[in-house]
């Protein structure tokens, strides 16, 4: 089979990592993987595994551009042969529905969020993500949100959990050295003898991290001893929201404890450093996947109660959830975490490596992603 995956950009992200994932395992099966996007840090990664990256302004929102990527993704689907567009956003899946209606290829699309839409517009336009022959949804959690908002689709929607590739998260894999040269990097003594808390994610506010400073505020007036925690991720453009969290840090007097390190291309080893994870979104995540790859390294995960994250962190088991947007809950959940052994922490982190590896593996997610397309080249739509 031949498959176009149609995504804004190639950077760090749960759609841009599936890409790559479903463009791995088409090219195992015998197929061709294209992928239409402006590419970015993640192109290495795509030729790595056979893809081919085809240069178009996808991440474009100006009807003209959109409407002159359908034209030229009609003009690939015919040159390449292509039998299925998969669209991963919105304003690719509109081109891609375009091209896919002009040239009969099968349109797929992939429900990577929860594309809320507060006026009738938005919503139209949100339901480009519903209208795939086959409709996947990347949680329980997005699956029951999209036969809420689209009633028209819910006999289409396919549920495929987010994956971890279980090969490269895995402690075992994980040298020490590497652990070591990722913490100089980051100018960070290491081992430190002292806690470590990661919070990988871009500085966005729907995060969580304003609310992670202020959790972390409270506990240091409390006296605790706090870990030293990790913000890593990037910023991507977002200058006024950076200087929001430097500006917080000083005022809860949390230079000490608190790291604002930019995008890590080698997050096994940075969750290695770790002894919890945090993922406290204020909005809730469509799966979670940043929770899974920390539990998938035996971390235990502080994260937010709901959304796909339900699904990911089993409380008292694998992790903490806890309510959004409360600092004195997470600031709650914090405390429990650093006054527990590092026995008991070990546990926890165990039970969640169990968990991930049974229900959420690359492998897995590839395998079903296929039988989708199967499932679409054998219909007569």
């Amino acid at each position: 089979m031949n498959i176009l995956q149609v995504i804004p950009q190639l950077e760090a992200g749960g759609a841009e990592r599936t890409t790559l994932e479903v463009a791995q395992a088409i090219v195992a099966a015998g197929g061709r993987a294209l992928v239409a996007s402006e590419g970015g840090r993640l192109e290495a990664e795509l030729a790595a595994v056979g893809g081919e990256l085809v240069r178009l302004p996808m991440g474009s929102k100006n009807p003209w551009t959109v409407w002159r990527n359908a034209e030229c993704l009609a003009r690939i689907v015919r040159a390449e042969h292509i039998d299925i567009i998969h669209a991963r956003s919105r304003a690719p899946a509109w081109s891609a529905k375009w091209a896919a209606d002009r040239t009969g290829a099968h349109f797929v699309t992939t429900y990577h969020g929860t594309y809320n839409g507060k006026t009738g517009l938005k919503r139209w336009y949100n339901a480009i993500m519903a209208r795939g022959e086959l409709v996947i949804a990347n949680s329980q959690f997005i699956a029951a949100h999209i036969r809420t908002q689209h009633p028209f689709a819910a006999d289409r929607v396919r549920i495929i959990p987010r994956g971890v590739d279980l090969d490269r998260f895995d402690p075992q894999v994980i040298a020490p050295e590497r652990v070591a040269e990722l913490a100089a990097c980051w100018g960070l003594q290491w081992p430190s003898g002292r806690l470590v808390a990661l919070f990988p994610a871009r500085l966005t506010g729907w995060k969580g991290q304003r609310e992670t400073l202020a959790a972390l505020g409270r506990l240091k007036a409390e006296g605790a001893d706090l870990p030293l925690t990790l913000l890593v991720g990037d910023a991507q453009g977002r200058d006024g929201y950076l200087a929001e969290l430097e500006t917080l840090i000083r005022q809860h007097d949390l230079a000490p404890d608190v790291r604002i390190l930019g995008h890590c291309s080698d997050m096994p080893a940075a969750f290695a450093l770790a002894d919890i994870a945090l993922a406290p979104s204020v909005e809730p995540e469509a799966f979670g996947r940043t929770a899974a790859e920390a539990g998938a390294m035996h971390v235990p995960v502080i994260a937010a109660d709901h959304g796909g994250a339900r699904e990911v962190v089993l409380p008292g088991q694998t992790g903490w959830r806890v309510e959004p947007g409360n600092p004195a809950a997470l600031a709650g959940a914090i405390r429990e975490a650093i006054s527990m052994t590092q026995a008991q922490r070990s546990e926890m982190g165990l039970q969640a490596a169990r968990h991930i590896r049974t229900q959420f593996s690359t492998r897995a997610l590839q395998a079903a992603t296929l039988r989708v397309y199967e499932e679409a080249l054998s219909s007569q739509s």
